[in-house]
């Protein structure tokens, strides 16, 4: 067969021509492509699919680089095709074979923010090849801290994050979740750090001749999606918490972290009797400086957490269970393309919610799931009718357009609607059927609709006949028939807000036993009545400019700036300038560009953070405060 591919451009993203189900006429013998193959990857694992990576990397500080060279060992369907990788913002790339000779390659033209296919010419008897490369500073997926970025202040500190598309920016790769592979690395770094990864680590040795670095190694022979390749290194102390639990994290925040998460055992614990075996041995997790850009990252073995969970009374460890809920959906059953992402996001909430229940109790269960509900509502009005669609159709766009509340909160509320029709015990049936069936693959929509309608129809005949499934996958905005949780100490704060509203001195309401889910609900209920005076007085009060808890502080920035406050302006340029959420950053910059004053002022503040945040928070903000 004559070579079948050769590298294009199409619809804003990289397309090959040649073998691709449909998308263009099938040369002989080319083996078909699968019916939901992923748009946002040039590679095309059905022809040749890495199976397994070892990495040699060093982590070189001083330039923000990381150098790498990589064996990938290949599963060949197509004797007649290349290997192609998808790769961002690499240099110095080399590539040889099984014997050391050069092979031969070519790069497609750069795409801003998805990169380039790395094409390989394989030879008839290679079963593996080997890629030299190095990583620019100002690449996507990797974040370079400088000592005072940290707690410590000490040591400098890097960390990866690949979620959807980013993996390819540090490591060559066919970066898809379709395609999973294991993986070894010995990562050289500065001795007076620690390197961490999201595998077993087998500790660190000696370097010859070499004495201010040490070879840190770690693998993981359970397959994954590349974008749970994770690696970190910094200043850090490890506290565990029972036989296969522990906390990493700079020797400042380290007792804060392992009290705030020591139920983490009993997490593990209560998610294993709901979804079925844990399959990955431990479970760590890495607190990270406030600059990572998510609430959490759902590594294997090593949850990334950025440090504003930390409350100091446990208010905020639903993210944690939501990322442990992720070793079941995600990590064991993964998306096969970012159009399938809700697979992902609403089966884990869904899952994170049980959890939540099951140790913690039903009242605060509907608190979370209510606040939810509300914040996805209030998020719809803001997106497009194509981005409320759970099966969402990103052809042209990056994976990122589809990352919002509609994924995760329209995710659960459809698997809880299916706990209405069919009852819990079915529902936990179904699940643990599904994370069992499917384990160490990925899955699609149209995996999910099938299983659904054959497994839970033999279950209880009929009762799928009471939910349109399809205007609930492939509908705008949430269905009529969305379930909605009835929270009493969140009614009674309802009522507080009424009387606030009403001119109730903030002095008369009683607010002794409210917990964070209930003072988010008063913010959240004030955003269309409140004044300057107001809220003032509610500051006097309350002190809310000065609370920890960063759910509440952002909330409460957010509504002094649409409510002209003044007294919060001081703590927001703090805040803007400490702490890299997205999630806070985005609304709060969004706040102050909705005037002339304020964009001003936002484009000030930002000059000053943009360096200290990850390419993930500026890719968003960058759009938002100078478009």
């Amino acid at each position: 067969m004559e070579k079948p591919l050769r590298v294009i451009l199409g619809a804003g993203l990289l397309v090959i021509a040649g073998c691709q189900g449909g998308k263009v006429a099938q040369p002989p013998n080319c083996p078909e492509a699968p019916a939901n193959w992923d748009q946002h990857s040039a590679s095309r694992p059905w022809l040749v699919a890495v199976s397994h990576v070892d990495m040699d990397l060093e982590l070189d500080f001083e330039a923000r680089r990381l150098h790498g060279t990589a064996v990938y060992s290949l599963q060949r369907t197509d004797p007649g095709a290349p290997l192609i990788l998808d790769v961002a913002d690499l240099d110095g790339i080399s590539v040889w074979g099984p014997e050391g000779q050069p092979r031969e390659f070519s790069l497609s033209a750069p795409q801003e923010r998805i990169g380039q296919a790395l094409v390989i010419e394989l030879h008839a008897a290679d079963q593996a090849v080997t890629v030299r490369w190095s990583t620019r500073p100002g690449g996507e997926a990797l974040q370079w801290l400088g000592p005072e970025q940290t707690a410590s202040t000490l040591q400098p500190f890097m960390y990866s994050q690949g979620q959807a598309i980013l993996t390819r920016s540090w490591l060559p790769i066919q970066d898809t979740p379709g395609n999973r592979v294991s993986w070894s690395a010995e990562v050289s770094a500065p001795r007076e750090l620690r390197v961490v990864m999201s595998g077993e680590g087998t500790g660190a040795q000696e370097i010859p001749g070499n004495p201010g670095r040490l070879l840190w190694q770690h693998e993981l022979s359970l397959p994954v999606p590349p974008y749970l390749i994770a690696l970190a290194c910094g200043r850090l102390e490890r506290r565990a918490i029972s036989p296969r639990v522990a906390i990493f994290a700079e020797p400042a925040t380290i007792d804060l972290a392992a009290d705030e998460l020591a139920d983490l055992d009993a997490m593990l614990v209560t998610a294993e009797q709901l979804f079925g075996p844990y399959r990955w041995g431990r479970y760590d997790v890495l607190v990270l400086p406030p600059a990572f850009p998510y609430g959490g990252m759902e590594n294997p073995l090593l949850t990334f957490v950025n440090p504003t969970i930390l409350a100091g009374d446990r208010s905020l460890i639903s993210l944690i269970a939501h990322e442990l809920a992720h070793s079941w959906s995600g990590n064991l059953v993964t998306n096969e393309t970012w159009e399938d992402f809700w697979l992902n996001e609403g089966f884990t909430v869904y899952c994170e919610q049980r959890i939540i229940e099951a140790l913690y109790g039903v009242p605060r269960s509907n608190m979370e799931k209510a606040l939810a509900r509300t914040e996805l509502l209030a998020e719809m009005e803001t997106l497009e009718p194509w981005q409320t669609v759970l099966a969402i159709d990103l052809e042209g766009h990056h994976p990122d357009m589809g990352f919002s509340w509609v994924p995760y909160e329209k995710g659960a509320l459809l698997l809880r609607r299916i706990e209405e029709l069919v009852g819990r015990e079915d529902v936990d049936e179904f699940l643990r059927g599904w994370f069992e069936g499917r384990a160490f693959r990925s899955a699609s929509t149209a995996d999910f609709e099938e299983y659904l309608l054959h497994g839970l129809s033999e279950l209880r005949p009929g009762a799928m006949a009471n939910l349109d499934l399809d205007l609930w996958l492939r509908g705008p905005g949430l269905p009529d028939d969305a379930p909605q949780a009835v929270s009493e100490p969140l009614l009674m704060v309802d009522a507080a807000v009424s009387r606030l509203i009403a001119g109730t001195d903030p002095g008369e309401i009683e607010t002794a036993d409210w917990n964070t889910f209930q003072w988010l609900r008063m913010i959240h209920g004030l955003r269309q009545d409140a004044g300057p005076e107001l809220l003032e007085s509610l500051d006097l009060r309350f002190d809310l400019t000065s609370t920890g808890n960063a759910e509440v502080l952002c909330a409460w920035l957010e509504l002094g700036i649409k409510g002209g406050y003044e007294g919060v302006q001081q703590r927001l340029e703090e805040f803007l300038l400490t702490v890299g959420r997205r999630k806070y950053l985005v609304p709060l910059y969004s706040a102050l560009c909705a005037s002339p004053e304020g964009r001003t002022r936002a484009r000030h503040i930002y000059a000053q953070a943009r360096p200290l945040y990850h390419a993930v928070s500026t890719a968003t903000l960058d759009t938002l405060i100078y478009d």
